[in-house]
């Protein structure tokens, strides 16, 4: 297993939390399905990375970059770090590490 699959993995469970938290504390549905539907694809990423599946580090890759967006525009509007800059800085850290893995990959 890589760092690749661990970070698409991770990032995807804290994607889920967050739009579960999201939903309790501002009743968001929109964070519960947004939420929950990028995580479940991060998470399907990884796992067809793990069974070596090429296509899984695109979709891992493609999520993640459109959830930095995301969170992103969002901080902006914002300026609160909580939640949407920890997910900006760990969405970037997880789409650098899945870019190397492309790179290694190529």
């Amino acid at each position: 297993m890589n760092l690749g699959i661990i970070s698409a993995i991770a990032y995807g469970i804290l994607a889920i939390i967050g739009g579960i938290i999201g939903y309790s504390q501002a009743q968001s549905k929109v964070s519960l399905i947004s939420g929950i539907v990028s995580g479940v694809l991060l998470i399907l990423g990884g796992v067809m990375q793990l069974q070596g599946q090429a296509w899984g580090l695109i979709l891992a890759t493609v999520v993640t970059a459109v959830l930095v967006i995301v969170f992103a525009v969002r901080l902006a509007k914002t300026r609160k770090f909580m939640p949407a800059g920890l997910m900006s800085v760990l969405g970037l850290v997880t789409l650098a590490v899945m870019i190397q893995q492309l790179v290694v990959r190529v």
